[in-house]
């Protein structure tokens, strides 16, 4: 009996692997508007910020600097026309901008430079400014005696020189103020002068501060004591005491004048008319003002001493400045004044400043650059030498 064949034996079952569902992507980061753009802002933030301290540093520095504790000798003296080859100099020394305590540092150091040179025979004052306050005016011309006297009153110079003055676009109050101290006057065909008067500029902010249910309250001791503060509008009596130093300042003034142009006594400057004549009466466009279709006629008078400015040629019709000429001719009347045959001019230059090594090139501020300094002078009640279209430069500070 055969045997059955047994069935063979069936392949084991796998056991079941439970399936595991595909993992979610990650969810994407939400993207925040110019998020790529916040790095690059804040590094041009930052940079902005050390290049403005920077500059800062640099303009207060270099706008400040009054030369008061740098010798003459830094001054880089440099060649302006003539011979090169020659001994014998013309210094030309430069008053530009606002004149103030803070910018005349550059002016008198050029003047100290010049007057210890011995080789210097002669001084051409060059002349650009609007004027600026009175002690500083008075400074300058003081140093400006100093120089053509021979005198030791601020430095001790190595013998009196003649100072001839050369004024540029616009010399006028202080700037004409300083110009007294020298002889020959010259002016170019385009300057203007004169405005020979004074003022005191006294900021009040009483009625905005009314307005706005701010008090202040003052507690002196002196009947006219508060008088200039910003908050307090002038008594007849308080405003009687700036009228009288005005009016001081302003005699001075003239007697400077006097005192280099003799011919001007103080009461020729003061009272003598100089300009007579029937001027049409315009409205603030400059349009004529007609009535029935006529002009309507006013008469115009001046006197030399009045505030106002003149051009060079009638400065010089009345006696307030001696040539029309350019400042090359200048230097060479100059030279020619003091027996110079051969000569050469020269004109000092500062040294580079903070701001010349940070942006690698000469930059030169004006005299009445930026500075803290002149802001808080321009809001402290003083009396200046200054024209009165010029009272921006006060905030602004040359220069």
């Amino acid at each position: 009996m055969n045997n059955p064949v047994p069935p063979p034996p069936s392949a084991p079952v796998p056991a079941a692997v439970p399936v595991q569902p595909p993992a979610p992507p990650p969810a994407a980061r939400p993207r925040r508007p110019f998020g790529c753009l916040l790095p690059i802002t804040l590094l041009v933030l930052a940079l902005s910020l050390l290049a403005n301290v920077i500059l800062g540093v640099a303009v207060i520095v270099s706008g400040a600097g009054s030369f008061e504790s740098d010798e003459p000798t830094s001054l880089r003296e440099r060649f302006y026309l003539g011979d090169k080859d020659a001994r014998d100099k013309v210094a030309v020394v430069r008053l530009d901008g606002l004149i103030s305590d803070f910018t005349i540092g550059y002016p008198v150091k050029q003047l100290e430079k010049a007057a210890k040179d011995r080789r210097v025979k002669a001084v051409v004052l060059r002349i650009d400014s609007p004027g600026g306050t009175v002690t500083a005016s008075e400074e300058l011309y003081q140093t400006v005696l100093s120089v053509r006297d021979g005198t030791d009153r601020r430095f001790k110079p190595t013998g009196p020189r003649p100072v001839a003055v050369s004024m540029g676009s616009l010399a006028a109050s202080g700037g004409y103020y300083v110009a007294s101290a020298g002889s020959p006057i010259s002016a170019e065909v385009t300057t203007i002068t004169g405005s020979i008067g004074v003022f005191a500029m006294l900021p009040n902010v009483a009625e905005l501060a009314h307005n706005n249910g701010v008090r202040f309250e003052l507690v002196k001791a002196g009947a006219v004591k508060g008088s200039g503060s910003f908050f307090h509008t002038l008594s007849p009596e308080e405003r009687q005491t700036w009228q009288d130093t005005v009016d001081n300042a302003y005699d001075v003034f003239l007697a400077r004048i006097a005192a280099g142009r003799p011919r001007l006594t103080r009461d020729r400057l003061r009272s003598e008319v100089v300009i007579d004549r029937t001027i049409t009466v315009r409205d603030e466009k400059g349009n004529p003002v007609t009535v029935l279709g006529l002009t309507v006629p006013a008469r115009y008078t001046r006197v030399r001493a009045d505030g106002g400015t003149f051009t060079s040629d009638e400065a010089l019709k009345f006696g307030l400045i001696d040539k029309v000429d350019d400042l090359p001719a200048v230097i060479r009347a100059a030279a020619a004044a003091a027996g110079l045959g051969s000569f050469k001019a020269v004109v000092y230059d500062r040294p580079a400043g903070l701001l010349d090594l940070v942006l690698g090139r000469q930059v030169r501020l004006p005299a009445s650059g930026p500075d803290l300094r002149d802001l808080s002078s321009a809001l402290t009640p003083r009396l200046w030498y200054l024209t009165p279209s010029a009272e921006g430069g006060i905030l602004s500070a040359g220069h």
